[in-house]
């Protein structure tokens, strides 16, 4: 259906996947965030069930990014309200002093791999397990052999256990980015907010990393939200999209109806930006 805001600005579509859930695992009321006087977020109202796999779709300056660090706590918002696994991150431009627990269960994957280049690629998966380590322990880095195992266990699953001592600054790319999602395993993660991902891989790293989080989300059950600029990929991996521009949520519903039509009513001459021929795919206007 159509819907038009009372300030008077052009109208765009929202659709729904499905009824709001009983109990949503993350869960998002009129969410607001500026800086330096301008508004990055506004009035943002959110439902992700436990076990999807959403994407926040957006140009950059969308607010996509903002939305995803609010949602862990690593930005304050002006107002509004956050509760994610039934918890309260934030409310009314207020972290809860429950945050550090929520990020404990909340992987959150960067663009730039955030990983310490001089550790090996097995420390920087033993990085997870810090939230349940002495601060001794960590500062020695004195993790036993069952944490070891687990972490080994971890670069396994994302495939690269031949990578574990390798100094992480001497993989590629794509090889960083399932380090990074290794950690987020290792760290027990229900959660996995992931902020561009793949905008700094070639395409074949880019198809690796996208077809790791959908098995995790189908297989492992974790729910996934994940912001992307590359219509062409939200439209081959995800069910949902969350699309924003100027942080007002635009479209909230099937992918299938994020169609070329819808794009172009939303983001007009912008849309280009999310149309990236380089990830081996043409966008086709469906």
């Amino acid at each position: 259906m159509f819907l038009t805001s009372a300030q008077g600005e052009r109208q765009v579509y929202m659709t729904h996947v499905q009824s709001p859930p009983m109990s949503p695992v993350i869960y998002v009321r009129g969410l607001a965030k500026s800086f330096k006087g301008k508004l990055a977020l506004q009035d943002i109202n959110l439902s992700i069930a436990d076990g999807e796999m959403v994407a926040l779709v957006g140009a950059s300056g969308s607010g996509k990014s903002t939305l995803l660090r609010a949602l862990n706590g690593l930005h304050c918002s002006d107002c509004g309200l956050i509760e994610v696994g039934g918890m309260q991150v934030q409310s009314e431009g207020r972290l809860h002093s429950r945050v550090p627990m929520v990020r404990s269960r909340m992987g959150f994957i960067f663009q730039q791999f955030n990983l310490v280049k001089r550790l090996t690629v097995l420390e920087n998966v033993l990085i997870g397990h810090l939230a349940k380590t002495s601060l001794i322990r960590s500062f020695l880095r004195q993790f036993t052999q069952a944490e070891k195992a687990q972490a080994l266990a971890a670069l396994e699953t994302v495939g690269i256990l031949e990578q574990a001592y390798k100094r992480a600054a001497d993989l590629s790319g794509g090889q960083q980015q399932r380090v990074a999602i290794a950690r987020c395993l290792m760290q027990g993660a229900q959660i996995i907010l992931a902020d561009e991902p793949i905008a700094s891989l070639d395409p074949e790293s880019a198809r690796k990393v996208m077809e790791l989080l959908t098995w995790l989300n189908q297989e492992q059950g974790i729910t996934i939200v994940c912001s992307l600029h590359q219509v062409q990929m939200v439209q081959r991996y995800f069910k949902r999209s969350v699309a924003l521009k100027d942080g007002i949520i635009r479209f909230d519903g099937l992918t299938t109806d994020l169609d070329h039509e819808r794009l172009s009513q939303i983001y007009g001459s912008s849309l280009d930006e999310l149309v990236v021929r380089g990830h081996g795919e043409v966008f086709v206007k469906t």
